[in-house]
């Protein structure tokens, strides 16, 4: 048997073990709501918070209405712009390792939660299911850390409802220069060279590179130039996270976009799309060495 093979066999099995035991030590905490109670929410961007600008993660409530920012740190927010824009570095980093361990063992996350607030501390906890058994493992985790593994494994996001009330007093400042994803579209700024080599049409507006849920299945592609929402024309990619927001209640958000040489029109409900289901590396199952 090859060196690589062993590897590839040996690695996956030893980093297992260490995870299994891992899981007997930090499963003990409960979650602190009900998980009937939480709600789901869309990742927006990364903003920053207070006078030294500590980064916060923007979660989209369902109804469009409210966004909630979420106190992480820098390396967790380079990892969360990362999973909106889809970005696979050269080598794995911390979440993107945590997340190619968990494919080597077939362990799925497939939910994490953002349950409470303790100290000031927000608290959160992972929810994996391991192949072929049927009751979850919950993990205790940092949000911030917890929701950049979220993006790279197609995993939903619940929040508690009293974090979501204490997290609305938090004053944020939005970075116009930042991909921005909400209703499942994901944008950012089109640049001159950008729109030469897509050959755009030289109207105002927001690039769109990436696409999920509904606006995936009614035929929008990455590449297409987002020019209005609710009439109004994004600016910026912020802008158009803002357009959404004031989408009236009740009522589907409606955008007109440049695609395949024409516009389109699309109406799409304000509810939390599913997330993207990240594709595994088809290079080499397992850990990459």
């Amino acid at each position: 048997m090859s060196l690589s093979a062993i590897k590839r066999f040996t690695v996956p099995l030893f980093i297992g073990l260490l995870l299994f035991s891992w899981f007997n030590v930090a499963a003990g905490r409960e979650l602190a709501a009900d998980i009937d109670d939480m709600v789901e929410v869309e990742v927006a961007t990364v903003a920053v918070a207070g006078p030294i600008a500590t980064p916060v993660v923007l979660l989209r409530e369902p109804g469009a209405r409210e966004v909630i920012p979420i106190f992480i740190g820098p390396i967790e927010a380079g990892a969360i712009l990362r999973g909106l824009r889809g970005e696979i570095p050269r080598r794995p980093m911390t979440h993107e390792l945590l997340g190619d361990v968990l494919d080597g063992i077939d362990v799925r996350l497939e939910r994490i939660y953002v349950d409470a607030i303790v100290d000031n501390t927000f608290l959160g906890m992972l929810e994996l299911r391991q192949k072929g058994q049927d009751t979850p493992i919950r993990i205790d985790s940092r949000p911030s850390d917890a929701i950049a593994l979220a993006l790279k494994a197609g995993a939903t996001i619940h929040v508690a409802p009293q974090v979501l009330e204490a997290a609305r007093l938090i004053e944020y400042e939005g970075l116009d220069d930042q991909v921005v994803s909400a209703l499942g579209i994901t944008v950012t700024p089109v640049t001159d060279d950008l729109r030469d080599a897509l050959q755009l049409p030289d109207e105002a507006g927001v690039l769109v590179s990436d696409v999920s849920g509904p606006a995936d299945e009614a035929g929008m592609e990455p590449g297409a130039l987002l020019l209005k929402v609710n009439g109004q024309t994004p600016q910026t990619p912020m802008n158009f996270l803002e357009l959404v927001r004031k989408t009236p209640r009740g009522e589907d958000a409606r955008l007109r976009y440049w695609q395949d040489g024409e516009e389109h029109v699309l109406a799409l409900s304000t509810d939390v799309p599913p997330p993207r289901q990240r594709p595994r590396e088809e290079e080499e199952s397992g850990i990459r060495m």
